[in-house]
């Protein structure tokens, strides 16, 4: 799927309140002595029935974003150390760990993008999905049954009922893809986060997955915040789009607005760094360098190792404030924001 092609995702009404707001989060992971700040102050909302996307390289804190808002980052070595992530309005990370829990399937459920490693072995795939209704709701095991096959019919699977006497390995892997959707849906969350969901599948099979869980947002409003690093994917099916890079979020808007006018030099080398049909004859322009090593984020901006539009060193016009001094995500037009020293050269290029 090119990141040009026209879009039509879900609208959410922007007339309510948020489901989700979560405000100058902070993660860090310590190992050995050393702080890895992962994620660095980032704000996101999502809205009921629109889709959220969280786009960046690997390593750029999407996923530890996405585990610490769950409530299942592993301490130690993560913490968050700052912040807040409300739900409905109450702050998640001053609830204990019982509550946190009452809240994961029921008001916020999860889809991991290594399906095979999320799913128990030695436990029917029908068995998992129905554990779902019996620790939430004390459903009776033949009930939470019948409702787990229910389930695996909803989101595809043929034959539902012999399928949910089997084991995980004996799926494909766009079949299990669609039991962690199965299961994620079973007590209709509110929101929805996915996790690289279609990481390994091929373009059908990520089709289908991503009309699936379109389909479970008309049917029930769902909020989805997608996690992913695939511009094709963001593009067709996301009203909004986050961009981050080295645990902050760097641009900010209407998915159309930045993909087709980048208002970020990272953002814009993804668009450039993705093959297009159009120019065949073109070489690729990947982004020059490596994303930086989050126990030594640069000064300044942290992109500006890797930016072409970088002022690295003083001159009589300006001085090298990328080097110096970290840029505030602020508004550029409408609802969009960035955060770069230098935002209207890009969008000009």
């Amino acid at each position: 799927m090119s990141p040009t092609t026209q879009s039509t995702p879900v609208r959410a009404d922007r007339s309510e309140k948020p489901i989700l707001e979560v405000e100058d989060l902070h993660v860090s992971f310590r190992t050995r002595g050393t702080d890895v700040h992962a994620v660095n102050g980032i704000d996101l909302t999502v809205h009921s029935g629109e889709t959220l996307a969280i786009l960046g390289e690997s390593g750029s804190g999407k996923s530890a974003s996405a585990q610490a808002i769950m409530g299942i980052i592993d301490t130690p070595p993560g913490f968050v150390t700052g912040g807040s992530v409300r739900f409905h309005g109450a702050d998640l990370l001053g609830l204990a760990e019982h509550e946190r829990r009452a809240v994961r399937g029921p008001g916020i459920a999860m889809v991991f993008q290594d399906a095979l490693a999320a799913l128990n072995p030695v436990h029917t795939v029908g068995a998992q999905i129905a554990e779902m209704f019996r620790a939430h709701l004390r459903t009776p095991r033949k009930d939470a049954l019948e409702r787990a096959v229910e389930l695996l019919d909803r989101v595809g699977i043929p034959d539902p009922a012999r399928r949910a006497r089997t084991y995980p390995h004996q799926f494909s892997g766009g079949m299990r893809q669609r039991v962690m959707v199965a299961m994620a849906i079973a007590l209709d969350p509110d929101v929805l986060i996915a996790d690289e969901p279609t990481t390994a599948l091929d373009v059908t099979v990520q089709a289908q997955i991503m009309e699936l869980l379109s389909e479970i947002q008309d049917d029930t409003g769902m909020g989805l915040l997608l996690i992913t690093h695939d511009l094709g994917v963001v593009n067709e099916t996301a009203d909004r789009v986050a961009v981050m890079y080295a645990g902050r979020i760097v641009e900010q808007g209407r998915t159309a607005d930045v993909l087709t006018r980048p208002a970020h030099p990272y953002t814009a080398g993804l668009m450039e760094s993705v093959p297009r049909a159009e120019r065949v004859a073109d070489r690729l322009h990947p982004i020059t360098g490596a994303p930086p090593n989050l126990a030594a984020i640069p000064a300044g901006c942290a992109f500006h190792p890797r930016c072409p539009v970088a002022r690295l060193e003083p001159t009589d016009e300006s001085e090298a404030i990328c080097t110096t001094e970290h840029p505030a995500l602020q508004l550029i037009d409408g609802n969009r924001s960035a955060a770069c020293h230098y935002s209207a050269e890009v969008r000009r290029a």
